[in-house]
């Protein structure tokens, strides 16, 4: 009877307990639901505060339930580029916006047409009479990018301003993925498809090189030109040309000379600029000794609501790899971009499609599903109009063929028109573990690929010709497109990749411009007057379960607060290993063939590692290689 009585006892304590933690579940939903919006009541007279610490981004990865749970590290936060373009649009008419405030202290950077993009909206807001602040305790190219246009730049004196320029070195790996005795059986079509060289090469090849130093030298270019027009004054030269005599020359006072060649305005730390702006545009509410009246980017866009007025402009965004199957946002999935554009075109009254383009390419099919849903709208007489962001190469150039105009900017990193395909076999690694294959075969694709005992030739000849086949239907579909021959895109394809002002030239991209002159291209072909469209953003829902994690608390992004050089450099030495893993792991699984640039997306800019892929990959090449 005891037995009985405990056993109830525990019954009941579960019971509870299960009720108890719905009822969390349910505050929880609920809290997340109220804390999810921005309160507009909070927008009031005085900064727009940008303060961005962590990646710009065009679309903000959704960070993966499970691996907040378990990964014990918070993810890195993203900041999507239209908000805060939109935010800025909005601040240059706002009364209530007097000025906008740069928080660059935590900023870990972002491609170089998103920074671009605010950029402008920055000048915009200069040219309208409202000041532009910036603070941070270190500047690098990114955060300076976008600090150029502050009327007045502040510099922590503990900091200083280092600027690098694009390009550095990148792994090859062929040496490590000999140590581990994996066989990688490469198929490729291109003389600069580059993608797979860091494991078939221990070091950078000819044609790879001249490719990468005429796409950094354009947008470097283009760099210094939008820099040197917002501060004309500044010596950027001296920090690039000789930086070791220059910081010599100040005994290591990295600030006094960012001051003394006008790259800053001020030297202050956090709290003088906090005083500063606050005797200027008014104090916030709690008075703190520091703090001034400011609106977040999220509170002005709520508070002031979507443009919904006239017809709809649908806008699409592919952002991130294209892969197989579903994904959510910063994923580039085959199943979810192209359900959200067929449900769409079905459900909205859509008078034109633009597709927004960020992605360095990925799977074959998933790029071709893509752009099949592209093609719909076409084949319903919908005007459709690409607009290419940072990175738009391979497969991502693929989907836009299907475009009835594509625009680029002209730091855009696109081209790479070619494919390959790598499957890897692990015969040496299983032989040093007394691991051998044998069999009966009744064909010479029998068990094919046979990835433990080894690939039969006829297996690689099958895969090469396909590979082939592929190319050719890559130069098919971008010769129908732009109306070329076969022979011509072949010329400037081969993998190569071109910056968006070059492939213009090259006749690659119709038009130079950026995500709002899209739009209204696509109005004007949709026959369309200004003030009678308005851009619907048709994009995949937030991961409920995510957000009520992070609701309660869970892995909140990460806040970095001051970063000093030191500490970005450890940053960035820290993401650079996690791409490493990622690339090695991805470039030797079986994922079926690829139209993708690895090499573009280290050129593009900065990324998180907030998947639970990542952390997956890291720890599997790790204990490889400590086995």
């Amino acid at each position: 009877m005891q037995f009985v009585k405990g056993a109830w006892k525990i019954l009941v304590a579960i019971k509870d307990g299960l009720a108890l933690l719905l009822l969390l579940l349910f505050f929880g939903v609920l809290f997340a639901a109220l804390s999810s919006s921005p309160n507009p009541a909070k927008v009031r007279d005085g900064t727009l505060l940008l303060d961005l610490n962590g990646f710009v981004s065009e679309q903000p990865a959704e960070v993966d339930p499970l691996e907040i749970l378990t990964s014990g590290s918070a993810p890195i936060r993203e900041y999507r580029a239209r908000d805060l373009v939109r935010s800025l649009e909005i601040a240059v008419t706002d009364d209530r916006i007097k000025a906008v405030v740069l928080d660059l202290d935590g900023f870990l950077g972002g491609g170089q047409t998103s920074l671009s993009s605010i950029g402008e909206k920055l000048a915009a807001v200069k040219k309208a009479g409202k000041p532009v602040y910036a603070y941070a305790t270190s500047y690098t190219d990114d955060g300076y990018q976008i600090a150029a246009q502050a009327n007045e730049i502040w510099l922590n004196p503990l900091g200083g301003v280092m600027l690098t320029g694009p390009g550095g070195s990148q792994p090859y790996m062929a040496g490590l993925i000999e140590n581990l005795d994996i066989t990688p059986h490469i198929y490729r079509v291109g003389t600069y498809k580059s993608a797979i060289e860091p494991i078939t090469r221990n070091s950078q090849s000819p044609e790879a090189k001249e490719a990468l130093s005429a796409v950094l030298a354009e947008m470097w270019d283009n760099w210094r030109s939008e820099v040197t027009k917002a501060r004309p004054n500044a010596k950027i030269d001296v920090m690039l040309q000789a930086p070791g005599d220059s910081v010599e020359s100040v005994k290591g006072d990295i600030a006094k000379l960012s001051l003394d060649t006008g790259l800053v305005d001020k030297l202050g730390d956090r709290i003088s600029f906090g005083k500063y702006i606050a005797e200027k545009h008014g104090a916030n509410d709690d008075e703190t000794i520091g703090g001034y009246a400011a609106t977040t980017p999220g509170q002005l866009l709520a508070d002031v609501g979507p443009d919904t007025s006239g017809e709809a402009i649908g806008v699409v965004t592919v952002a991130g790899t294209i892969v197989d199957g579903n994904g959510g946002a910063g994923t580039a999935a085959g199943n979810s971009v192209s359900a959200l554009i067929y449900k769409a075109l079905e459900n909205d009254d859509l008078k034109a499609l633009v597709v927004r383009v960020d992605s360095p390419g990925g799977s074959v099919t998933a790029s071709e599903q893509i752009r099949l849903a592209i093609k719909e709208a076409k084949d319903r007489k919908i005007p459709v109009v690409i607009s290419f962001g940072n990175l738009a190469a391979s497969g991502g150039y693929w989907i836009a063929t299907s475009a009835d105009k594509i625009f680029s900017e002209p730091s855009t990193i696109t081209g790479s028109i070619g494919i390959f395909g790598v499957i890897p076999s692990f015969e040496k690694a299983l032989a040093k573990y007394g691991v051998n294959a044998d069999g009966v075969k009744t064909s010479p694709l029998s068990g094919e690929p046979d990835i433990i005992g080894g690939f039969d030739p006829e297996f690689d000849r099958v895969a090469q010709s396909t590979i082939e086949q592929g190319y050719n239907r890559f130069l098919s579909r971008v010769a129908k497109a732009r109306g070329k021959t076969i022979e011509q895109v072949d010329t400037i394809g081969q993998g190569r990749i071109w910056a968006g002002g070059t492939a213009r030239q090259l006749g690659l991209v119709d038009q130079l411009g950026g995500l709002e002159e899209a739009i209204e291209e696509a109005a004007k072909l949709a026959k369309l007057e200004k003030g009678d469209w308005h851009a619907k953003y048709i994009e995949p829902q937030p991961d409920e379960l995510a957000a009520l994690l992070q609701g309660f608390g869970v892995a909140a992004p990460k806040e970095y607060g001051t970063l000093d050089m030191f500490a970005r450099v450890s940053i960035g030495q820290e993401l650079a290993l996690n791409g490493l893993w990622n690339d090695l792991f991805g470039l030797t699984k079986v994922q079926g063939a690829q139209i993708q640039c690895l090499e573009c997306a280290a050129l593009a800019g900065p990324k998180p590692s907030n998947s639970r892929a990542d952390t997956s990959t890291i720890k599997m090449w790790q204990a490889a290689l400590l086995r």
